[in-house]
């Protein structure tokens, strides 16, 4: 049986299909990361006689680690427990569903699921994406089997008329953005270079400035060095409908970064600290398919690293 082999050998076992859970689930591998790290460790805190199934143990505690990370973000659509029976004919997922969910792209998909509460997300991904029994995911959202199959149609329902509108309302920014975040934590200069504008100006807010960024550099070379090698922890995002990324800390967003695009380059980058505009955002994290290199975990967003040419710009936080 699988819960009878050595805690150790089990968990690396279940390790890949919980990594997958939780990157659908949380939209992001550095935050999947963490939380597959938690439920490993208790995993290890549990007793043995009470594990029956390794396996969907593990599965259960990785789900509600990420239904709890999902509730912390703010900006969700609004839980409801005025679930009835679920509508005939949408109870369960068909053909044409996993056609759906076979043919989005990952980044496509996570966009959509950006857009339901964290009770629908986890119904759906759970059962819809990897096939786990309702009862067994109503265990982990702690609703009743109706309540559970009533959410998950709910996001079948959304995912459907969201999938033919994801294409048109791509924004073209995102591959300039995500170019330069690339560029930026790879150390490629040239590559920095070639997505902004001669004239381009990085702006720091008060807050952003307290932390240790200069108000201002203009030019693509003086913004370039100041990103170059840094940035590694910054997020890709949706900010009021456009491409940009934040910062997180002990859970929250800190710093947001704002980019103004025009001609394929990037003319100007806000970042952006103040807890009340930040309040005022409508941020939508977007999937992150891997980690490029590895995270310290407090990493400040900083628009540099600190080298013996220059003064750190890194807020010390």
């Amino acid at each position: 049986m699988f819960h009878q082999q050595p805690k150790t050998d089990a968990f690396e076992t279940a390790r890949p299909h919980l990594t997958a859970v939780a990157t659908r689930l949380l939209g992001s591998a550095i935050e999947a990361d963490d939380a597959v790290q938690e439920a490993w460790l208790r995993y290890d805190r549990a007793a043995d006689d009470e594990i029956e199934n390794s396996a969907a143990w593990l599965t259960t505690v990785v789900s509600r680690i990420c239904l709890d990370h999902l509730r912390a973000r703010s900006r969700f659509v609004p839980e409801h427990d005025d679930y009835g029976q679920p509508e005939r004919g949408d109870d369960d997922a068909g053909p044409e569903d996993i056609a759906i969910l076979s043919e989005s792209s990952a980044e496509a998909l996570g966009l959509i699921l950006d857009t339901l509460s964290p009770l629908e997300r986890v119904a759906f991904v759970l059962h819809d994406v990897f096939a786990v029994p309702f009862d067994e995911v109503a265990a982990v959202i702690d609703r009743s089997q109706v309540a559970t199959r009533q959410l998950a149609s709910r996001a079948r329902r959304r995912v459907r008329e969201e999938r033919g509108q994801t294409t048109p309302r791509a924004n073209p920014n995102r591959e300039i953005v995500a170019a330069f975040f690339s560029a930026a934590r790879e150390g490629r200069m040239q590559d920095l270079l070639s997505v902004l504008a001669p004239n381009v100006v990085l702006r720091a807010d008060r807050m952003t400035q307290q932390m240790g960024v200069p108000a201002q550099h203009i030019g693509a070379q003086s913004v370039a060095e100041n990103f170059f090698g840094g940035a590694v922890a910054a997020r890709l995002a949706l900010i009021d409908g456009q491409y940009g990324a934040f910062w997180m800390n002990g859970g929250q967003i800190r710093v947001v970064f704002r980019f103004t695009i025009e001609s394929d380059q990037i003319t100007a980058i806000d970042m952006l600290a103040e807890p009340e505009a930040i309040a005022a955002m409508d941020i939508q994290p977007a999937i992150v398919r891997h980690r490029t290199s590895p995270r310290p975990r407090d990493q400040a967003p900083g628009c540099g690293v600190e080298s013996p040419s220059r003064p750190s710009t890194i807020p010390q936080t």
